[in-house]
C-alpha cells in the first residue's frame, strides 16, 4: 500500500480534523489530502509579520481551489514577550499562542504537517503540540520529507512538491536577538530583492538573509559551488544595504557578508542576550 493511500485511509477512518497550516509544502499537501479524504475537514492559518505574503496568498488560492473551510487567523505570538525575546525555545511560544487559537476556535482535533524528518531535530514546538493534544499524521503513517513531496507530485500538485522549505522569518533572527516585527517584512523583501539579483549569475535553491548583532549574512544554497568572488554579490549587497536604509534599519545593514546556505545557523541554544 502506497504512503498516499495510507495517509488517505487515515484519515477516512476518523472524524474531521482541523488542519493547521502555514502555507508550506508539509501542511499544505496534508491539508489537500485531508480535504480530500473527509469532508468538514477545517482548515487555520495564522497571520502575522513572521509569515512571508506569498504562504498566506497560497493558502487562499488553495482555500478556493479546493474548496476548503478556511479561518485566517492571528494567533498573537507577535505581541507575546517572551516569543519576542527570541530564547532558544522561541518556537515552543509561537505554538503555544498558535494552538491556544486554533482550539479556542474548534472543538476539532488539530493536525500539524510534522514529519518524521522533524524528530531528529531541537523542536522545541512539538512540546507545545503535546500540550494541546495535537497529532501529527505523517509521524504516525510513517512519511519523512522526501515522502510528503512525493505525495505532492501523486496528486499533481506541482507547485507545492517544488517550494523550497521555507520556515518562518523570525528564524533568520540569531537567537538572543529580539524579534522586531516591523523588520520581519524587510528581510522577507530583501531575500525577494536577492533572488532577482542572483538568479540570473547562478542556480538558486533558496535565499537566506540572517540577521546577526554585527549586521546580516546572506547565505546562498545553490547546486553550484559557492565563490565568495562571484562578481553577483556586491551588486546584491548594495540593494540590500539601500533597501534596509530605506526601511528604516540602516544599522541592521552595517556590515553585510555572503556565505554558503547553512541550515539553521541562526539558532544558537545557549546564545546570551545581545542588542
Amino acid at each position: 500500500m502506497s504512503k498516499l493511500t495510507q495517509l488517505q485511509e487515515y484519515f477516512a477512518a476518523r472524524p474531521p480534523m482541523a488542519i493547521a497550516v502555514s502555507g508550506g509544502v508539509d501542511s499544505m499537501t496534508l491539508a489537500v489530502v485531508a480535504h480530500r479524504s473527509k469532508p468538514g475537514t477545517a482548515v487555520f492559518h495564522a497571520v502575522s509579520p513572521a509569515v512571508p505574503a506569498d504562504a498566506t496568498a497560497r493558502v487562499r488560492h488553495y482555500a478556493g481551489k479546493e474548496g476548503w473551510q478556511l479561518q485566517v487567523i492571528e494567533a498573537g505570538e507577535i505581541d507575546d514577550p517572551q516569543y519576542l525575546a527570541n530564547p532558544a525555545n522561541r518556537c515552543y511560544y509561537c505554538k503555544t499562542d498558535l494552538y491556544q487559537t486554533v482550539t479556542g476556535k474548534t472543538a476539532l482535533t488539530v493536525a500539524s504537517g510534522t514529519n518524521l524528518d522533524d524528530l531528529g531535530d531541537y523542536r522545541p514546538g512539538l512540546i507545545a503540540a503535546k500540550e494541546h493534544q495535537v497529532c501529527h499524521p505523517y509521524v504516525e503513517v510513517g512519511i519523512d520529507k522526501d515522502g510528503l513531496r512525493q505525495i505532492a507530485g501523486e496528486l499533481q500538485l506541482n507547485d507545492l512538491k517544488a517550494l523550497p522549505a521555507a520556515p518562518c522569518l523570525s528564524s533568520r533572527v540569531t537567537t538572543g536577538i529580539a524579534i522586531d516585527a516591523a523588520l520581519l517584512p524587510v528581510i522577507d523583501e530583501a531575500e525577494k530583492l536577492l533572488w532577482q539579483q542572483l538568479e540570473a549569475a547562478m542556480p538558486l535553491n533558496g535565499i537566506r538573509c540572517r540577521v546577526r548583532p554585527e549586521g546580516l549574512a546572506i547565505q546562498i544554497d545553490s547546486d553550484q559551488a559557492f565563490d565568495a568572488a562571484s562578481p553577483a554579490y556586491p551588486p546584491a549587497i548594495n540593494a540590500v544595504q539601500s533597501l534596509f536604509k530605506a526601511r528604516g534599519f540602516a544599522p541592521r545593514a552595517r556590515q553585510v557578508t555572503v556565505e554558503p546556505y547553512q541550515r539553521g545557523s541562526a539558532f544558537l541554544i545557549d546564545a546570551l542576550q545581545v542588542p
